[in-house]
């Protein structure tokens, strides 16, 4: 067993699920505290590090991408006070930070974990429901099936001319979030189809936090994104969906075509045109995020090497 207490919280990992409980008192962020105790499964990690400092370092946990709802939605956007996979360690328990290290790496190894992969489903839960978020000039609830959006004294006249706003997760494709600073935050949900952006005092679908009370806007708006966020889709398993769904790619690496598919075009001024549809194919697959950059990088090279 690993572990290490600190002000912020404690970690503690047995080979298999690394423990993180927050610390009390007025110095642990909000987010900390609301989150409560993570367990966090082998399966779930890409990585921890330890980065030494002159009077204290810090422990910082990374996870594979899609593990995680609540890294999902915040996406890196917490302040490092917030983050519960970062934790501030005292010079003096250095040797326990770096014990704890060693232990999760050579646990990664030895299990094969694909930390460079991404997961196709949560493996972690998100958080729990009801929740409600109390912005600037509206608030939202979640029961975990609906969101309910009412304006507020302060909210501009376009957003009151909407009404209350009401929409089940079937309505949605994601949500947005942005870390509430001084007039800079906010938190918007995506509805199904096409619609106008425009900035977040205008947008019906969007609340703002204008950070008057940051840590408790920081709270409620990233956990209301990850419990949204839990029971959406997962995005990894959509892209593996779509890309299946695409087919492969009926041409190999040469100068001459492979025979295709049934279909898929043929060779000759035939192929080129399935080849230039196939292009055409993958830009939208990237344009729409199914994509990530390096997958659409190698996927259009393969394309390109044919014609």
């Amino acid at each position: 067993m690993a572990e290490i207490t600190q002000k912020d919280g404690s970690w503690s990992f047995d080979g298999e699920v690394l423990r993180i409980v927050p610390g009390h008192g007025r110095g642990v962020h909000a987010v900390r505290t609301q989150l409560g105790e993570l367990i966090v499964p082998l399966a779930a990690m890409a990585g921890v590090s330890y980065e030494a400092g002159r009077k204290r370092g810090r422990l910082r946990l990374r996870l594979r991408a899609g593990a995680d709802p609540f890294a999902q939605a915040t996406s890196g956007g917490l302040q490092e006070a917030a983050d519960p996979y970062s934790l501030e360690v005292d010079s003096d328990r250095a040797g326990l930070a770096e014990y704890l290290v060693d232990e999760v790496r050579n646990s990664l190894l030895l299990d094969q974990v694909p930390v460079n992969d991404p997961a196709d489903r949560y493996l972690m839960p998100g958080p729990t429901v009801p929740a409600i978020l109390n912005g600037s000039d509206g608030k939202i609830y979640f029961d975990g099936e609906r969101l309910k959006i009412e304006w507020g004294w302060a909210t501009e006249e376009v957003k009151k001319s909407a009404g209350t706003r009401s929409l089940a997760l079937e309505e949605l494709t994601g949500v947005e979030w942005q870390r509430p600073t001084w007039e800079n935050g906010w938190f918007r949900v995506l509805p199904l189809g096409a619609h106008v952006a425009v900035k977040p005092s205008h947008d019906p679908n969007c609340v703002v936090l204008w950070g008057w009370r940051e840590a408790r806007e920081t709270s409620e708006s990233a956990l209301l994104a990850a419990a949204v966020t839990a029971r959406l889709p997962h995005p990894y398993a959509r892209e593996t969906e779509a890309v299946e769904a695409a087919g492969p790619i009926a041409l190999t690496k040469g100068d001459t075509p492979s025979p295709a598919p049934a279909g898929a075009g043929g060779t000759g001024e035939h192929g080129q045109d399935a080849l230039l549809r196939r292009l055409r194919e993958l830009g939208e697959l990237h344009e729409s995020g199914v994509l990530t950059d390096e997958e659409f990088a190698r996927a259009k090279t393969a394309v390109l090497d044919q014609l």
